[in-house]
């Protein structure tokens, strides 16, 4: 009778089902603890992942699988700061799907004790993430201007740039995916660069001082334009077809400017016989026979003006006259790798290098500003104080002191022409 009048009761049946109900409840609470912990650990084992990736990924080649991992450890350990992480361990994996295209992957793994899922036998929560890192060259349009001055035939250093030149441009053929997307102009250059005896009848030449130079008298015995003119004879110019196709520095400030040649003669390249002219330069292009033909053409001749082979490699970077290369886009980077051996030794005005030095910083200067990517490669001899000033950051200076390093040079700098992203 009691009995069933007990079960029939409702009152105070709460209190048991509440009592029972708490151990699943603490236990949630402690497990979502420990799991949130996990979480927080995890979130910050990806993000030292992805930094490790993009830190190793700029000189990851040349490491071995050994050396590779050790260093993946030592930059993941700089970054990754989590007191609670135990059995830390990366991986690092590098792959070469095609020639100038890298895939970097990172695994890594840890574990984090547990405090309150331990009642039921979970003593630790094991951790994995993974990031990889791809790079290729993207859009790219590079401008080399290269030393021909007389010096280079020393000490082997023409051979040398000759080859290295050669695989970079292999390099940065095997890399383009689209026709077009990855364009190459070469300029050599001395006192003068060659823009080609095509271009004789262009617009943005002027002829004023060649004209003067080069030409005869209406008596033979005056030699000059000013002996000419001053006997009050005729002075007859040279057809331009005997021109040379080297011209000199532009009038000041457009000579360390990539200013668009206008109707103005201080815009306009000046015609100049030069008695020691380089080979001709080449414009941009996806040429890749006529590229390396180029490379192959150039000999050693003359004195040296760096500011006018950086200056003619800057404009064929540059659009609108004369050389209309295209307008800068966000997929697209403009670089140009400066290489020289020599200290200057004379322009269109002096032999004063400390002058001429001035002039080329100036150019330097004017290129950076530009948002242009300069690399400048010193070769046994120069001013290393001007080309390390003149590169975008000390480390795209290179100073090479024999002749066979060029080719690793060349083939590091198309290493750092790629394009960095975290794909995953």
């Amino acid at each position: 009778m009691l009995l069933g009048r007990f079960l029939r009761d409702c009152k105070g049946g709460v209190a048991p089902l509440l009592a029972l109900s708490i151990i699943p409840i603490m236990g949630a609470v402690a497990a979502s603890v420990d799991y949130s912990r996990a979480a927080t650990t995890h979130s910050a084992m990806q993000s030292a992942l992805d930094a490790t990736g993009l830190m190793l990924s700029k000189n990851v080649q040349g490491l071995s699988g050994v050396a590779l991992n050790q260093k993946a450890n030592e930059y993941f350990k700089a970054v990754f700061n989590s007191p609670q992480a135990n059995n830390v361990a990366v991986t690092a994996v590098l792959d070469q799907p095609s020639q100038g295209s890298y895939k970097l992957t990172l695994n890594g793994t840890a574990s984090v004790d547990t405090l309150f899922t331990q009642i039921i036998g979970q003593t630790k929560l094991d951790l994995s993430a993974n990031s990889e890192v791809v790079w290729g060259i993207k859009k790219l349009n590079l401008a080399l201007a290269l030393d021909n001055t007389g010096s280079m035939s020393s000490n082997g250093k023409m051979t040398a740039l000759k080859t290295a030149a050669h695989n970079l441009l292999k390099t940065l053929k095997d890399a383009e995916k689209v026709p077009g997307d990855i364009q190459v102009s070469i300029v050599p250059f001395a006192v003068d660069v060659n823009v080609g005896t095509s271009n004789a009848s262009a617009s943005w030449i002027d002829w004023a001082d060649w004209d003067k130079a080069n030409g005869k008298c209406s008596k033979s015995w005056y030699d000059t334009y000013s002996e000419c003119t001053s006997a009050g004879k005729t002075w007859t110019p040279d057809s331009h077809s005997t021109w040379n196709g080297c011209v000199n520095d532009r009038d000041q400030n457009n000579d360390v400017l990539n200013t668009t040649p206008g109707s103005t003669a201080s815009t306009k390249y000046r015609a100049h016989q030069a008695s020691a002219c380089s080979t001709s330069m080449m414009a941009l292009s996806h040429d890749w026979t006529a590229l390396n033909n180029k490379i192959d053409a150039m000999t050693p001749t003359g004195n040296t003006n760096v500011t006018i082979g950086l200056q003619m490699a800057w404009q064929t970077l540059s659009p609108g006259l004369p050389f209309n290369a295209p307008a800068a886009a966000t997929d697209l980077d403009k670089v140009i790798i400066l290489l020289t051996d020599g200290e200057n030794t004379q322009n269109r005005w002096t032999s004063s290098a400390s002058s001429i030095d001035a002039r080329t910083q100036k150019a330097c200067d004017n290129v950076k500003a530009a948002n242009v990517r300069l690399y400048t490669v010193r070769v046994i001899n120069g001013d290393a104080a001007l080309l390390k000033g003149c590169a975008t950051k000390p480390d795209m200076y290179y100073d090479v002191q024999q002749a066979d390093q060029l080719n690793g040079v060349f083939s590091s700098i198309a290493q750092n022409l790629a394009n960095l992203r975290v794909a995953k």
